[in-house]
């Protein structure tokens, strides 16, 4: 006579913590690729608060604060504050990036290496932002600072599209051209941008050199740059009109294009209030992300 016993099951293990906290990354990684964009825009905006505070140099050394110190202290008062502060976040914006990384690590493909490139331009973006410091805020140093944030706003939009897009078959040929025209147009006009800021008064510090161009003539430049990105707008909106998705993102980006234009010729006709200019760098920080949208929006997603 033969006994059995019962087969029993062996019992999982549990998953460890970081299993857990991978796992979480990675179904939360569409949100985690939002805050990414959210706060390299934010990084932008905090930059214009420095300079429009005349805090550029509250930190005068890099990468420590003072000669002395890491930290800003008393004696440097609140700009010395607005500048640290400003450090500061870019430790905030290299957690988020490191974050998508890791959620993104097992998507092979375009998306990881996205999330990488823009997980190793933060310590990159930290480095010129020390030389602006140690050149005594340069304009084409801090033109350089503006526009690298601009396209990591611009990588942030493409991740975004990669991990969701709606399902859509490709522009015609003559609209995905229209839209790269659109995009090196737009960015033309951002970088007439900084040159405008390189030549007007928000130089970050009174002591700091400008260009020495004349900031009207180079206004009326960057203006004419812009009627050009919208122009452009237009002919890929028309090109692809058949085409819902583009059509959509098209007329947001013509909208950008329109209240960021009328902020501009506000501001220069009431000599720059500071508030507006804030303003203004937000409408540029979007006209970066959409560009870079609408160049992807002409592309077929199956």
């Amino acid at each position: 006579m033969t006994s059995t016993e019962p087969a029993t099951d062996p019992t999982p293990e549990p998953a460890s913590a970081a299993t857990r906290v991978i796992a979480w990354l990675r179904a939360h990684l569409f949100g985690l690729a939002v805050a990414n964009l959210v706060a390299n825009i934010g990084i932008v905006v905090t930059g214009g608060v420095v300079r429009l505070t005349g805090s550029g140099l509250g930190c005068p050394t890099w990468p420590k604060c003072t000669e002395e110190s890491y930290v800003a202290h008393e004696a440097l008062g609140i700009n010395g504050v607005i500048e640290f502060g400003n450090r500061l976040l870019t430790y905030v914006l290299a957690a988020i990036a490191i974050t998508v990384v890791v959620a993104a690590w097992n998507r092979r493909g375009v998306i990881r290496r996205l999330a990488i490139i823009v997980a190793l331009g933060i310590p990159f973006q930290g480095v010129i932002g020390g030389i602006t410091v140690l050149t005594d805020l340069n304009p084409y140093v801090v033109a350089l600072h503006l526009l690298l944030s601009m396209g990591m706003v611009g990588l942030c939009v493409w991740i975004l599209d990669e991990i969701r897009s709606p399902v859509r078959e490709a522009a015609p040929r003559s609209a995905r051209t229209a839209a790269v025209v659109t995009f090196v147009v737009g960015w033309f006009a951002l970088w007439l941008g900084t040159v405008v800021t390189g030549s007007g008064p928000h130089s970050g510090d009174l002591e700091s050199r400008r260009t020495g161009l004349d900031p009207a003539l180079m206004s009326h430049i960057h203006a004419y740059a812009v009627y050009a990105l919208v122009a452009a707008t237009l002919v890929t909106l028309w090109l692809g009109r058949r085409n819902a998705y583009v059509r959509s993102v098209a007329i947001t980006l013509l909208v950008v294009e329109l209240a960021q234009g009328l902020i501009g010729w506000v501001q220069y006709l009431t000599d720059l209030p500071v508030l507006l200019v804030g303003f203004h760098m937000v409408g540029a920080a979007l006209i970066s992300a959409g560009v870079a949208r609408l160049v992807c929006s002409v592309r077929a997603r199956a």
